[in-house]
């Protein structure tokens, strides 16, 4: 009797074991399913918005063509000089936009990569701590790691949902984009599979990050005159020789125009002629390599200070509005000064 009821017991046992099984594999299918719509959702919400903020920027941009189109046909009754105008605006107004959202994108890696360090060095207290690698990362989500802190919830979601660790770092290091975070997670996966203590391992990779950061920074320091340099030669000097030049050759061709042509068999080393150059292409080409230069130039600082030419690119507008506003106004000055050889 006792072995039929010690057999029913253990067929119960197996059964309730069974049960519970399928029904803790139910409840992380039913996790993983609300962990990918949720995912769903989020892309469906971003693309909607960011669907909408393009119709925005578009309408924006042809509103704001259209008014100084408008304006320039007022002033110069050219149509050319308007649709030029709008054109102009136009390409402008959409490299604005276009640069503004590559940047704010940058800037989000770089914020990322300054406050990795801080996360990975948290972590490794709470594992020291004795909390799972799991829990270790969902507590280390903290509001002062944003823009971080949701790729720190996503990662500690996917290793709850039963990911292994290095899957989920790899898919964290790719959904950040980021250079120097996708190498530090390298390293680390690399120490977690060779069987290292992962707390000790995050603690030196979060101090070793700290140091090549100060590295970095001193030497952006060190370059700083060179910066100062070539932003001063691209905002202000080339633009005022560009003004300078395209005023002299209108002065020449002024007064060259204006000398009789006579025959004379007198063989001088050199004839002085009319200058059969036209001034506006003069001034259409100085007004376009003052801005080709400040655009190249804009890269160069970014090369120089940051070590990445995309760094440069919020240098880029304050540079061509500084530049082309230097050589008009230089242009405007000497065009007054030398007015009387002109007229």
């Amino acid at each position: 009797m006792k072995k039929k009821r010690d057999k029913k017991s253990r067929k119960e046992e197996k059964k309730r074991m069974r049960k519970a099984k399928k029904e803790s594999v139910k409840e992380r299918e039913k996790e993983i399913k609300a962990v990918k719509k949720e995912e769903k959702l989020k892309k469906k919400n971003k693309g909607s918005a960011h669907y909408q903020g393009l119709r925005k920027k578009i309408f924006i941009s042809f509103i704001v063509s259209l008014v100084i189109s408008a304006l320039t046909y007022w002033f110069s009754k050219n149509i050319t000089n308007s649709v030029i105008s709008f054109g102009g605006v136009a390409l402008m107004l959409s490299a604005y936009f276009v640069i503004k959202q590559k940047m704010s994108k940058y800037s989000n890696i770089k914020k990322m990569e300054d406050i990795f360090p801080d996360f990975i060095s948290l972590m490794a207290s709470n594992l020291r701590a004795g909390i799972t690698v799991d829990r270790a990362i969902l507590l280390s989500s903290r509001k002062e790691f944003a823009p971080l802190d949701k790729e720190i919830l996503n990662l500690g979601k996917d290793i709850v949902t039963g990911s292994e660790i290095s899957k989920a770092l790899t898919n964290m290091s790719e959904r950040i984009d980021s250079d120097e975070i996708h190498k530090t997670i390298l390293l680390i996966i690399s120490g977690i599979r060779s069987g290292g203590n992962l707390s000790v391992l995050l603690q030196e990779t979060a101090s070793n990050m700290r140091e090549r950061n100060f590295v970095r920074q001193k030497a952006a320091s060190n370059v700083l005159m060179y910066v100062i340099f070539v932003f001063f030669a691209v905002a202000i000097g080339a633009p005022v020789l560009f003004g300078l030049s395209s005023v002299l050759v209108e002065i020449l061709s002024k007064l060259l125009s204006d000398i009789p042509t006579s025959q004379t068999s007198v063989n001088l080393p050199f004839t002085l002629t009319q200058v059969n150059i036209s001034t506006s292409f003069i001034f259409y080409f100085s007004l376009t390599f003052v801005v080709v230069i400040s655009i190249l130039a804009s890269l160069v600082l970014g090369l120089v200070s940051k070590g990445v030419e995309r760094e440069g690119l919020k240098y880029m507008l304050p540079l061509i509005l500084l530049s082309v506003s230097s050589f008009l106004i230089s242009r405007t000055i000497l065009l007054s000064y030398f007015s009387r050889f002109l007229f």
